[in-house]
């Protein structure tokens, strides 16, 4: 249906707006209408239509102006309870939190996870920068009492190739339908198509650049050299463009390489990785490469197109990130970690707190303890465990997922009727089952 609005019956009422390729909203919308709520979808193209098999949708066809108030008018007369999306920082979604914000309607945001792999972040209000979560660690010290071990579980199944699937299935099907939707414009700062392009370009240079990663790797792992990780992130990532001070990561890889170069003892190297995700329309390794040579230290730095980042960070002496949930990964592993832009992990006792001139040759391991608990208590406020691109993390996924949303939305009915100010902890039921 077309920009139409129905009085709901059921108890709580969910509306969803984007959510990641992929059939996950559709299933989690299936299972609260199993429990007995009701469930609304705003389509934005004919991607989202696609991948979403439930009734209660209409498609949002007009100008990016006019979407604020027709979300309001939906939310009023559908009288929602709950809005739940993926992505706080998509433009339409900024919109929606703020309507939803002036509502005093609760938020469900989705991410990856801030604990990766095996976890989804699910976060009420907003993610990453946007987060509520406080940088105390007392808090935190305080908030892990009682609270399960952080264990590690069978690690959750993840296909690259389903994930890419999903994502040409959903951009083909919004480009194909671009009539229906003609004011419709894509978050992405680079039309899928190109991505399509670059990618190709990937794969045709990808024995070659297994050549040079193995190379590489090689060397690091002989022991004799000393060295940093600087794990790129994607240009397109919200976390750079909103909550980091880089326009882009070539402005991050200027600042990082001139501070090395100035400050770094002279035995050591540099290790600059690529994203896993990259999409191979810009040349890092040129581009580093050509930063290393301004900067008369070619032979201390390195780039890494492929490798496993597990592996890499744990042999570090260091981790220079933006704020990739790589540094989570090297503070497991008890690896001094700076951050450069806003990161939920950015902690006093668990991450550097001077600036990144002195790291390089003081760099400072995590609080083991302090970790701990910063990772215990986010596992049970914001994450699930699951995935979203097999069906057995999605399984997992819908059912941990479900258990959240119902308690939160009931923590919020309960503070609404002012009848609790307490910090609130998540239900047993929200736990996995091993307590990790």
């Amino acid at each position: 249906m077309d920009q139409a609005v129905t009085e709901p019956a059921a108890s709580r009422q969910f509306l969803f707006l984007q959510g990641l390729h992929g059939p996950f909203f559709s299933r989690l919308g299936a299972a609260l209408l199993a429990r007995g709520h009701s469930v609304s979808r705003v389509n934005f193209h004919g991607g989202d239509q696609l991948y979403w098999k439930l009734p209660g949708a209409v498609n949002y066809r007009g100008r990016p102006r006019d979407w604020p108030g027709f979300v309001e008018r939906l939310i009023l007369a559908r009288k929602i309870t709950d809005v739940v999306l993926f992505g706080d920082c998509r433009p339409l979604h900024r919109d929606a939190i703020a309507v939803a914000a002036r509502l005093q309607i609760q938020v469900h945001v989705f991410e990856e996870g801030y604990i990766r792999p095996d976890w989804v972040t699910i976060e009420i209000g907003g993610v990453n920068g946007h987060s509520t979560l406080p940088r105390d660690p007392a808090w935190y010290r305080e908030m892990a009492r009682g609270l399960p071990p952080y264990g590690p579980d069978d690690a959750v199944p993840s296909s690259f190739l389903r994930r890419a699937t999903e994502d040409v299935i959903y951009n083909f099907a919004q480009m194909l339908n671009v009539w229906q939707f003609p004011f419709y414009r894509n978050h992405r700062p680079v039309h899928p198509l190109l991505e399509y392009g670059g990618w190709l370009w990937r794969f045709a240079n990808g024995p070659a650049a297994r050549r040079r990663s193995a190379a590489t790797l090689a060397r690091l792992r002989d022991g004799k050299l000393r060295y940093f990780v600087f794990p790129l992130q994607l240009d397109s990532d919200y976390q750079i463009r909103l909550h980091s001070p880089y326009s882009g990561m070539q402005p991050a890889i200027d600042e990082v390489l001139g501070s090395f170069a100035a400050h770094a003892p002279a035995t050591c190297v540099l290790v600059v990785k690529n994203h896993p995700l990259d999409d191979g329309l810009v040349n890092w390794r040129r581009r580093v490469a050509d930063a290393a040579a301004r900067l008369g230290i070619t032979e201390r730095v390195l780039h890494l197109e492929i490798g496993d980042i597990g592996g890499l960070v744990r042999g570090a002496a260091g981790v220079v990130t933006v704020n990739s949930t790589t540094g989570t990964l090297a503070l497991a592993c008890g690896v001094p970690v700076i951050t450069l832009g806003d990161a939920i992990y950015n902690i006093p006792d668990v991450t550097f707190q001077g600036d990144l001139d002195a790291f390089w040759t003081q760099p400072v391991p995590p609080d083991g303890a302090t970790f701990d608990a910063f990772r215990r208590v986010v596992v049970q406020r914001c994450l699930v465990r699951g995935g979203y691109f097999s069906e057995i993390g999605l399984d997992m996924l819908v059912r941990g997922s479900l258990a959240r949303l119902e308690q939160a939305a009931l923590a919020h009915a309960a503070l609404a009727d002012g009848a609790a100010a307490a910090a609130w902890r998540p239900a047993p039921a929200m736990l996995p089952a091993t307590g990790g």
